[in-house]
């Protein structure tokens, strides 16, 4: 949780003070993306601690402030991008930006879906592999003990 704090705080301050130094917001993409998506896995590793079995069960982790303060402060920091946005970007950049946001994250919870059900269709054709060879082997095995029966009752 720190680091993702540190990343969305870092980043922040280099946007402020690329804007300060009478930059435009636009050359400062690199770190709103780099913001915001600390602030996306903040909030995702909130939701699986939350979905956690653990936390199902009744077990604590203790940090449940900590966590909701330093989403609290990346809040009012977005907040403040945004009025940056408005008053220092183009007109209509904000929701432009949120549009962009959105759909990437929608593209990310596609290519995590896809890479989940890649992972599954390969597991699925090793499972399907292994099972394969081990049938083959217990053919051969048979084969084998058929032809050491024939042969020890002089068959063949």
């Amino acid at each position: 949780m720190l680091a993702e704090l540190a990343a969305a705080n870092a980043a922040f301050a280099v946007i402020k003070q690329a804007l300060s130094n009478g930059r435009d917001i636009a050359s400062c993409g690199k770190q709103i993306a780099d913001f915001t998506h600390a602030k996306d896995d903040l909030a995702n590793r909130g939701q699986r601690k939350k979905n956690s079995f653990w936390q199902k069960v009744g077990g604590k982790d203790g940090d449940d402030l900590e966590e909701f303060m330093a989403l609290e402060q990346l809040k009012q920091k977005e907040d403040e991008l945004k009025q940056l946005m408005i008053y220092v970007g183009r007109p209509g950049l904000h929701g432009d930006w949120v549009r962009f946001q959105v759909e990437a994250r929608k593209r990310r919870i596609k290519e995590k879906a896809d890479a989940k059900k890649a992972k599954e269709h390969l597991l699925e054709i090793i499972l399907y592999g292994v099972l394969a060879i081990v049938g083959l082997a217990v053919l051969a095995f048979i084969a084998f003990m058929i032809i050491t029966a024939m042969r020890h009752k002089g068959v063949i």
